[in-house]
């Protein structure tokens, strides 16, 4: 259904079933899946790309030009991902230059009044809280929550099955895995919760466990950790995610509290 109140340029490519609610404003360089739900007074400007089954409630702005006074106008995107939902308010940026693409994966919620900024990239079954705010070219992997209030610097990574409590100031990167929260924002354990949830074997989290135990709670330092990793543990998937995580870290990995 789309309803003769809304305003769709006739370049823009919508899938079937799809609905558009009255006062919607769709422009032309814009594409949409099939059963997708733009609610009323919802903005899709050029350069979007939503994916099946979305719903973009009012109010959400959708590939917004960047807040970035480097962007000179340059084509770019922004793109998101099947069955995600965009709540009241959010504002997803398009890329720049930089990058060319904000991506913001599948099966996501992104809560009221967030907002993701250009070049940014949201891995798929994440949660962004109320009122959060991501700076250009962030980086959140698979399965990641950061909780309302938070707000996120420029350049930060944040690591799959994370959680960050509400009101967190992410200035450096977050490995994954964890649990962080507090001022300055640190390490608070293993995400047990959520990894059980998730069907991870108790084996596997108590591997995750006993690598933090060594990037954590030794006396050695970072470097010293990772090596020890290297030498001590056996590879796998886990142990090898972390360690690059660690070691491809440009800003540095927060730290126990």
């Amino acid at each position: 259904m789309i309803s003769n109140l809304a305003y769709i340029h006739p370049d823009a490519k919508l899938g079937e079933n799809i609905t558009v609610e009255p006062f919607a404003y769709i422009s032309g360089n814009v594409v949409i899946g099939d059963g997708t739900w733009i609610g009323p007074g919802a903005v899709v400007l050029d350069g979007a790309r939503i994916g099946s089954n979305c719903r973009i409630f009012p109010t959400a702005v959708i590939s917004g030009i960047p807040q970035d006074l480097k962007f000179k106008g340059e084509d770019s995107t922004a793109e998101i991902g099947d069955n995600t939902t965009v709540r009241e308010g959010v504002t997803v940026n398009r890329g720049t230059a930089a990058v060319g693409r904000t991506v913001v994966g599948s099966n996501c919620l992104l809560m009221a009044y967030c907002h993701v900024g250009h070049d940014c990239f949201v891995g798929d079954n994440c949660i962004i809280g109320n009122m959060t705010g991501m700076a250009g070219e962030v980086k959140v992997d698979d399965w990641t929550i950061i909780s309302g209030g938070s707000l996120v610097h420029q350049f930060v990574r944040i690591g799959a099955h994370v959680i960050i409590g509400g009101g967190s100031k992410v200035r450096i990167d977050v490995p994954p895995f964890i649990k962080a929260d507090r001022e300055p924002l640190s390490y608070m354990g293993i995400n047990t919760v959520g990894l059980s949830r998730r069907s991870f074997a108790k084996e596997r989290i108590d591997e995750i466990h006993n690598i933090y135990r060594v990037v954590y709670q030794s006396k050695m330092n970072f470097t010293q950790a990772v090596e020890h990793l290297e030498k001590e543990f056996s590879a796998t998937a886990d142990r090898d995610y972390i360690i690059e995580f660690i070691r491809k870290s440009d800003r540095g990995i927060i730290r126990v509290r």
